[in-house]
């Protein structure tokens, strides 16, 4: 439902609380409280039989059908048994929106409660919840101690206590909100529904969220990437520890802790993942006083050569990059107007992005005093810069150690962000660095993928539906090594043999070579064969080779007697040399799905645990960062007499990977470890692969989190003979759409974005070009040489209920019916998405696309408020 009704629920002009006869009451009667505390005069209706609340605030009623107005919003405070009854009295009275305080509803409760909200089109906030504040409409339907201030910061929590603690501290920091929301348990608006609604919201500047649990992942993803698009959120997740709720079978799974993957989760999205209330504090503290600027180098001036060294040695620590000429030492005897004076300079020189004050107060130095002079330089400057054409006013966060509450104060009157530790300061500056990073990281372009990357999906889901179909777990090493092939992932030859006999045999040809043989065990039940001793190298006779595996049958057979041992696998040794030993694959998360892991291979890659995730799918730009988030990356350079490793074959293996996920969604987890990297590209050496039946379902990819590239979609037309190839548009397009806007007339331009358009700068185009498919598509149209001739595009809003349209044709392709065409297939796409309605705005004078618009049934309205365009619209449901 997302954003549906939502303003019933953070702007209701009628209250009614109901279900204070039993043990509940005591949380209605305190939500009631504060309810007329934050707005008297507010009529808010009691069901209360017994008319012991009516006051002149407070109108009883016997039943909610008795309330001379219908409430917007009913707050629910009864016992479990009663909920369900609640929720149809509210539903038929015509409510919008319930918020249910009720805690500890059990789960077959909350599916009851929600199906009767559903046939009533009532959206739910809770069960379990502490309520919801809007300081600026003067709105506290809460459990909060005291209502939060008006702010533009909106906080979201599933748990109430955090969400409790985040608001006092802020009220003691003078840190306001524009909403505070508590989800509790979250039966009907989730976590994604609040970011959608938030991220569109002008009143809101930053998004705090405290989460445990998300139960949508795609949902999430969906709204987190969209919401983090336009402005800064930070997110705090509890119970990161906790063990995962699933066996560990290989490498890769063992890598992906669901800690980790939330994190990787988070990161794709573009969200500030925060591991404390701490961190979150000073979260709130520079979102709540300072806005992201441009830039990441970090002045820092300090009363003292320990303190300012502690502020610069914590900048290092988390990665960021202290200004040239920094720290400024004044020493600790230097007073207020010192301190003041030597900040003034610091405040409008170019050679650095913001600015650290770290205060120690001494007796020569107060933190109140010391608070107002830093307040009254920063005015000072400000205004004179602003008199002096407009510069850029430079950030500016300060420590003052120990936390004067004078202080605080102080700087909290002039806006500056204020902390009571050099370390939190740091943080706070990190943050906003961190969010600039984040938005570039989103908005850069990968770079194109190979053109002789086409993988032979047909034969690799042959090899993993032959696997399910007979009831294999993991496939044997010769379906691996064809499914690694089908993606072109190259790899050890390899020979199955069944016996030792059988293996001297397959091992005789390296041998006489010159060559020596890796064995190894081959059993469906051992999943780590060093764990066996099942592992056998530089053999080099065939007398070494039957002995090495009679050995491995009594090791196994004496560790595994329960094993099913189907023979070994013979290769030839790979001489590692100047190749660095990597872990590539996929693991399966519960709440993410299929998420691709890479780090330091080997033995004891568990141990090491240098790796890093990523959610699936990939380009080389997301797969090079995930390189570049583990310490092996740093191997990978070249060293004295050893070459550097081709890169951008590890990252296309990563690649490789995510693709087959998508392709291959019975494929559960699957290990290359090593994987051998070097000058000359990669070599898997050995791999596994788990599989299991996915059961049918209707939606697209449905273990994936991020909705990848929707290939099934791409079409072969022929318009007035020429074939024309039509596809969804990638992220790396960017070039393609510069070159074709580049062709395309002025007059063209202008019927599309209604204004003369003449930077085609980099973030317009990522806008066009980087499409959250879950979300939103575009078609582009090709010719046989590549040329762009068209595209169309589709952009659903938050309740995927209506989509805005938009479309470009070259004008020498007028009259091939390319428009109508692309018209045709994306009302084909809003069809398979659920889509209800299509709209459009076109320029009165746009005379062909009317035309196309009339003939595929569009309803076309001149708009009431701008007689120069038109109102296009198509009801799909018909």
């Amino acid at each position: 439902m997302s954003t549906y009704r939502f303003d019933a629920l953070l702007a209701p002009r009628t209250l009614a609380v109901v279900g204070l006869e039993g043990a509940g009451a005591a949380l209605g009667i305190a939500c009631l409280h504060n309810l007329v505390r934050a707005k008297p005069g507010r009529a808010v209706w009691v069901v209360n039989p017994q008319k012991s609340l009516d006051s002149d605030d407070v109108l009883c009623v016997d039943n909610i059908d008795q309330c001379r107005e219908t409430p917007d919003l009913v707050i629910i405070a009864a016992e479990p048994a009663d909920l369900v009854a609640w929720v149809a009295a509210a539903g038929r009275r015509g409510a919008a929106a319930a918020l249910i305080l009720t805690p500890d509803v059990p789960p077959e409760c909350c599916e009851a409660v929600r199906t009767e909200a559903r046939r009533h089109g009532l959206r739910l906030l809770g069960p379990g919840s502490i309520g919801l504040a809007v300081p600026p409409a003067d709105l506290d339907a809460s459990l909060l101690a005291q209502a939060p201030k008006a702010g533009d910061l909106a906080l979201v929590s599933q748990s109430g206590s955090v969400a409790a603690g985040i608001v006092a501290w802020a009220a003691r920091r003078a840190v306001g909100f524009s909403a505070v929301l508590s989800l509790g348990t979250a039966c009907d608006i989730d976590i994604a529904d609040a970011l959608d609604h938030f991220a569109a919201d002008f009143h809101t500047r930053a998004i705090l969220l405290s989460l445990d649990t998300i139960p949508d992942a795609r949902k999430f993803m969906s709204a987190a990437r969209a919401a983090a698009r336009a402005k800064p959120v930070v997110v705090l997740r509890a119970g990161r520890h906790r063990a995962a709720p699933r066996a560990i079978v290989t490498h890769t799974g063992a890598l992906a802790r669901p800690d980790a993957v939330y994190e990787a989760a988070f990161r794709r999205a573009g969200l500030l993942s925060v591991d404390s209330l701490d961190a979150m504090f000073a979260a709130v503290e520079t979102l709540g006083r300072q806005r992201p600027f441009p830039g990441h180098r970090l002045a820092i001036l300090g009363n003292g050569r320990g303190i300012a060294a502690l502020a610069a040695d914590r900048l290092a620590d988390r990665g960021g990059t202290l200004a040239q000429n920094s720290p400024v030492e004044l020493g600790i005897a230097a007073g207020p107007e010192a301190f003041a004076a030597a900040l003034e300079p610091l405040l409008t020189e170019p050679g650095h992005d913001a600015v650290l004050a770290v205060h120690v107060p001494t007796a020569n130095s107060g933190s109140a005093e010391t608070a107002a002079a830093l307040a009254e330089t920063v005015a000072r400057v400000r205004k004179t810069s602003a008199g002096m054409g407009g510069q850029r006013k430079k950030p500016i966060f300060v420590a003052q150690i120990g936390d004067d509450p004078e202080a605080a104060a102080r700087l909290a009157a002039a806006g500056i962000p204020g902390f009571a530790t050099e370390a939190d300061a740091v943080e706070g500056f990190l943050h906003l660095v961190r969010y600039r990073e984040a938005q570039d990281d989103l908005m850069r372009t990968p770079d194109s993928l190979p053109r002789d990357f086409s993988p032979d999906v047909a034969a690799a889901r042959a090899i993993v539906a032959r696997a399910v179909e007979a009831g294999q777990t993991w496939l044997d090493p010769v379906a691996v090594a064809g499914l690694l092939a089908a993606y072109r992932i190259d790899s050890a030859p390899l020979t199955l043999a069944p016996d030792a006999d059988g293996a001297a045999t397959a091992a005789w040809p390296i041998i006489a070579a010159g060559g020596a043989v890796a064995l190894k065990v081959v059993s469906p039940d051992i999943v780590h064969k060093s764990d066996v001793g099942g592992v056998r190298l530089d053999l080099t006779s065939e007398a070494d080779v039957r002995a090495a595996a009679a050995d491995i049958l009594r090791r196994a057979r004496r560790l595994r007697p329960d094993a099913r041992i189907t023979g070994f696998a013979v290769q030839p040794m790979i001489r590692r040399g100047q190749q660095r030993e990597l872990i590539a694959g996929l693991a399966e998360d519960p709440t993410f799905g299929p998420v691709v892991v890479f780090g330091r291979g080997g033995t004891a890659v568990e141990v090491i645990d240098d790796r890093a995730l990523a959610l699936p799918p990939l380009d080389l730009r997301l797969a090079s960062e995930l390189i570049d988030r583990t310490r092996v990356a740093r191997r990978l350079a070249a060293y004295r007499d050893v070459p550097a490793v081709d890169r951008h074959a590890v990252a296309l293996v990563l690649v490789k990977l995510a693709q087959l996920a998508a392709d291959c969604p019975e494929v559960r987890e699957l290990d290359i470890n090593p994987l051998l990297a070097d000058a000359g590209g990669t070599l898997a050496l050995d791999a596994r692969v788990l599989v299991a039946p996915v059961p049918a379902r209707a939606a697209a990819h449905p273990r994936f989190a991020i909705r990848p590239y929707p290939v099934e979609w791409e079409r072969r037309l022929t318009l007035k003979g020429e074939a024309i190839h039509v596809r969804p548009v990638r992220p790396e397009d960017e070039a393609l759409f510069l070159t074709f806007f580049q062709s395309v007339s002025a007059e063209d331009l202008r019927l599309r974005f209604f204004a003369p358009v003449r930077d085609f700068n980099h973030a317009f185009l990522a806008k066009l070009t980087q499409l959250d498919y879950a979300r939103a598509i575009a078609f582009v149209a090709l010719d046989a040489a590549g040329r762009m001739l068209g595209a169309v595009r589709l952009h659903a809003d938050a309740n995927h209920d209506t989509g805005e349209y938009a479309i470009l044709i070259h004008g020498d392709r007028r009259g091939t019916g390319l428009g109508l065409a692309l018209m045709s297939l994306m009302i084909d796409w809003a069809k398979a998405e659920g889509i209800s309605r299509v709209e459009g705005t076109v320029l009165r004078e746009n005379r062909p696309m009317l035309a196309v618009c009339r003939q595929l049934g569009f309803t076309v309205k001149p708009d009431k408020e701008d007689g120069g365009v038109m109102k296009v619209a198509l009801d799909i449901r018909r």
